[in-house]
């Protein structure tokens, strides 16, 4: 909570994040997702930002432009009907549009939307008022790592996300390289695996 709105006689809390975007979110989580794919609907908080992430990628013919500039095409009909009828969510093609709006009312940066190995995540993005110290604690925590675990931990930190298989991708080690440097980083109390190995992620400390 950073600060109030004056309205009238009464105080309202003005939060970090436009607490209407932060429900559309959830809630358009819950009505696109896929239910014939494993796992579970995921809300993460970091130092930086919100992440919403659900199973299930985006359904042809449907882009991240064209959801940004307001199309949209409900994977499960049935439950956006009943959201929007409910006022849990806006009628259909306006919340993306309306959440990068409150966003930037808000004077943060724009959401951003990924579509990637099954899953579709949108990151909100926070004001850090805490940049400048979580720098210094970052430079310490690098000048402990070599270039390899460096590397590994950079790719983390653009994805807590990632799996084994997409860090060998992205890094061009072999997979029984990445196992032993997530075990040193690990070992070293940089690093943390939260959660099943299936919807988990990595967690920098």
């Amino acid at each position: 909570m950073y600060g109030f709105n004056s309205i009238c006689s009464f105080s309202l809390p003005k939060y970090e994040l436009p607490t209407d975007s932060v429900r559309e979110l959830i809630a358009n989580a819950v009505a696109h997702r896929s239910y014939l794919e494993p796992g579970n609907i995921q809300v993460a908080i970091f130092d930086d930002r919100l992440e919403v992430t659900s199973p299930g990628m985006l359904l042809n013919n449907v882009s991240i432009k064209k959801m940004i500039e307001g199309y949209s095409k409900p994977r499960n009909p049935a439950i956006a009907n009943a959201f929007a009828y409910m006022k849990i969510i806006e009628k259909w093609g306006t919340g993306i549009p309306r959440i990068f709006r409150e966003c930037r009312d808000y004077g943060l940066p724009d959401p951003e939307l990924i579509d990637f190995d099954g899953d579709f995540r949108v990151n909100m993005y926070r004001n850090n008022t805490n940049k400048a110290s979580n720098e210094s604690i970052n430079e310490s925590i690098n000048e402990s790592l070599n270039s390899d675990e460096a590397v590994i931990m950079d790719i983390i930190k653009s994805n807590p996300q990632i799996s084994q298989k997409e860090m060998v991708t992205k890094s061009g080690f072999s997979r029984s390289k990445i196992q032993r440097i997530l075990k040193v980083l690990q070992g070293k109390k940089v690093l943390y695996r939260e959660g099943a190995r299936k919807n988990g992620y990595w967690k920098i400390l």
